[in-house]
């Protein structure tokens, strides 16, 4: 067996594979899914030398801790929070050696939710439809990580980035989210449509990677009942019976029978990614996607 591989010593409350997800197959009933924050993922592999499709891992709030059987180069970015190496502390969103056999501990997020941690290779699991993501609602790729989880890793591609540190987006501190109004919205009451706009919600601690849910004014209906299934997209601002909305994320199903009444601009979905419980969210109205 390769030496090539990591040892998850701390899987966290949930670290997952990610990468750019599985485009092309919601005729299939398969979502995307891939990292929730493609910018910060995308950045790490690009420190490490990786090509923008490596797989990573992302942590969720309390990070994680990693030991290699051999020497290996990682950047630990997204979420911000404390990077240590053998105990002492190491750089985060830079190029970090972890020699073989040491811990690389990924410690709880200071601000924000996701983490990703890259290392040079790329986190070479069997691919699935083209794509090592973990896809939480299809059972897609491999299972979350769990304590003594050994992962192998690729050949790396290329040097790493030649940088003491590369800057990076705060989590927001309130969330705003450009939407274009529709298909739906003739659903619900001139006075739901208004509420959304202008109205203040809240991130819910029910929030997951198939959805940003909200706290806030319930949305009231204009006509009874439920629409047939029908193509849902990622951004899509679903409202379940309860009235509030659901901000579809990367594992999002492919098909609903609640109403969508808003679509969010994909630009705006990473910091939803990163934006925990609580966090006050402004939907604000666009007319182009």
């Amino acid at each position: 067996m390769s030496d090539r591989v990591l040892v998850v010593v701390r899987a966290g409350a949930l670290t997952t594979v990610q990468d750019l997800g599985r485009p092309g197959y919601a005729h299939l009933g398969v979502p995307r899914s891939g990292a929730l924050d493609p910018p910060a993922a995308a950045l790490v592999n690009r420190l490490v030398g990786n090509p923008p499709d490596a797989a990573v891992l992302e942590t969720t709030l309390s990070g994680c801790a990693l030991r290699p059987r051999t020497t290996v180069t990682v950047a630990v970015g997204g979420a911000p929070g404390p990077v240590s190496v053998g105990g002492r502390p190491a750089a985060w969103g830079a190029p970090v050696k972890v020699p073989a056999g040491e811990l690389l501990e990924v410690g709880a997020a200071t601000a924000g939710v996701r983490g990703y941690v890259a290392v040079a290779g790329g986190i070479a699991v069997e691919p699935v439809l083209g794509s090592r993501a973990t896809d939480l609602l299809s059972g897609l790729g491999p299972a979350p990580l769990t304590d003594g989880t050994v992962l192998p890793l690729g050949t790396p591609a290329g040097p790493p980035a030649r940088v003491d540190g590369a800057p990076q987006p705060r989590p927001p501190a309130e969330l705003v989210l450009r939407v274009t109004l529709g298909p739906r919205d003739d659903w619900f009451t001139a006075g739901a449509v208004r509420d959304l706009l202008t109205r203040a919600y809240r991130v819910s601690a029910a929030s997951n990677r198939i959805g940003l849910r909200t706290e806030g004014p319930a949305l009231e209906r204009a006509r009874p009942g439920e629409l047939p299934s029908e193509g849902m997209v990622l951004g899509a601002v679903q409202v379940p019976p309860d009235g509030r909305p659901v901000v579809f994320l990367a594992d999002h199903p492919t098909t609903g029978g609640y109403p969508v009444i808003a679509v969010v601009r994909a630009a705006d979905l990473p910091a939803a990614a990163q934006a925990p419980p609580g966090t006050p969210v402004r939907f604000v109205p666009v007319r182009h996607r």
